[in-house]
């Protein structure tokens, strides 16, 4: 496999039995191969994506001392920015070459939820960064659900079984700036290799190359989509959930050649993550002599804190 499995979410949304039966098939038998997919026919208009591409530019070109004002003591980076260099992949001391912002959920009809998750944080400076932000969200998390939808079926539970979690769930929007290296990294890369703590994760088409996913033989597969498409993967949590069928397949972005040090990478991943409460409890359908449970019982709340100590954000 030279590059990551194609699909097409409209054959899912179309009232075709026979192409909605394909993509469940396409999609499942993809996460249980590499654990990746390029995907179009999602609710992410180009225009809209352009549009956060060009707020998200004017925000990281800000003062850095602006920025940082806009960096949240105590939440563990789940609101606003955090500094370059100070997240690290679970098992590194450094720091990744990277500076990014998090836009979280914007709750609706439950006041418990909103009590739970840390507010939005506001530029001042660039006015239509929020805004924008917060409707791409609306967007990505849409095609989650679809997606969520679909793989439901494919481990043989009811078709909506998610939606009750993924609504109003914990999910993070993600842009990421990797500023032009200067310097020998000692080391450090963009991202190192890991792999993501959530159910899944939707990437908007990054501004340059270096996203590379490991395969079954070790091997690293460069991963490029067309402008159209979002790549989609498996998180560890969906992994866990269905006792390793799926597979949260580790990745990383590399350092592009040296003659390209001097120019900057934007990416922008939607992280779907649950509400705390769902339980990841390996599945009773994906339990059998050949794959006997691999995991202790876990909140999703439980494991995402976990995580983050091991990613340096939260003591």
């Amino acid at each position: 496999m030279k590059n990551i499995p194609s699909v097409d979410l409209s054959d899912f949304l179309s009232e075709d039995a026979t192409k909605k039966q394909k993509f469940i098939k396409e999609i499942g038998e993809a996460y249980e191969e590499i654990g990746f997919v390029a995907l179009k026919g999602h609710f992410l208009t180009d225009k809209l994506s352009e549009q956060l591409y060009t707020e998200v530019k004017n925000f990281f070109n800000l003062p850095t001392k602006v920025k940082e004002s806009y960096e949240i003591e105590g939440i563990g980076g789940q609101r606003g920015f955090t500094s370059f260099g100070k997240e690290s992949a679970k098992g590194r001391s450094e720091g990744d070459l990277k500076e990014f912002w998090h836009f979280g959920q914007e709750v609706v009809g439950n006041d418990k939820l909103k009590e739970e998750y840390p507010t939005n944080v506001d530029v001042k400076e660039v006015p239509s960064f929020n805004p924008t932000g917060v409707e791409t969200y609306k967007m990505l998390e849409k095609t989650a659900i679809y997606v969520l939808r679909a793989l439901a079926l494919y481990i043989g539970l009811d078709e909506l079984y998610f939606d009750k979690y993924v609504i109003n769930g914990n999910s993070i929007l993600r842009p990421i700036h990797y500023p032009p290296i200067i310097g020998e990294p000692k080391g450090a890369v963009r991202a190192a290799a890991h792999g993501d703590i959530n159910l899944i994760t939707l990437l908007m088409g990054a501004s340059a190359s270096g996203l590379e996913v490991q395969n079954k033989k070790g091997d690293w597969i460069p991963v490029t989509a067309l402008p159209e498409q979002l790549v989609i993967n498996v998180g560890d949590m969906l992994e866990r959930f269905t006792n390793n069928k799926l597979r949260s397949t580790i990745h990383r972005v590399v350092n592009p050649p040296r003659e390209d040090w001097n120019k900057p990478r934007y990416s922008i991943p939607f992280f779907t993550h649950p509400i705390s409460e769902m339980e990841l409890n390996c599945l009773p359908e994906c339990i059998d002599k050949a794959n006997p449970k691999a995991y202790e019982n876990i909140t999703a709340g439980e494991f995402l804190n976990e995580r983050l100590r091991e990613l340096g954000l939260i003591k």
